[in-house]
């Protein structure tokens, strides 16, 4: 059974920092691109960051410059290193791991919560 398990999450203050991680098991075949997401109240989920098995990453425009997401291939591990945190950036943070060949999947984690606020 795959799983998908975030930690890291929780209350900040504005300008401070938050490292979230998220840690995938039971996957048989190589993760392709592992990423984050956010979902704030009202609003749709939408992509923050995103890192390929070589190391490319991706960045939505509002996080570019304050966060940094890197991995690690032999834990199967992401993680979201976020820096000068603004209030805007509270959300459920979701962790993905896809795979783009056969076997395609596509895993999701159930969630963190980010608050920034004084």
């Amino acid at each position: 059974q795959v799983q998908l398990v975030e930690s890291g999450g929780g209350l900040v203050q504005p300008g401070g920092s938050l490292r979230v991680s998220c840690s995938v098991s039971g996957i048989r075949f190589r993760i392709d691109d592992m990423g984050w997401y956010r979902q704030a109240p009202g609003k749709e989920r939408e992509l923050v960051a995103i890192i390929t098995i070589d190391g490319s990453t991706q960045y939505a425009d509002v996080v570019k410059g304050r966060f940094a997401i890197s991995r690690d291939n032999a834990k199967n591990t992401v993680y979201l290193q976020m820096n000068s945190l603004k209030p805007e950036d509270t959300a459920v943070y979701y962790c993905n791991a896809r795979r783009l060949d056969f076997p395609r999947y596509d895993y999701w984690g159930q969630g963190t919560q980010v608050t920034v606020s004084s």
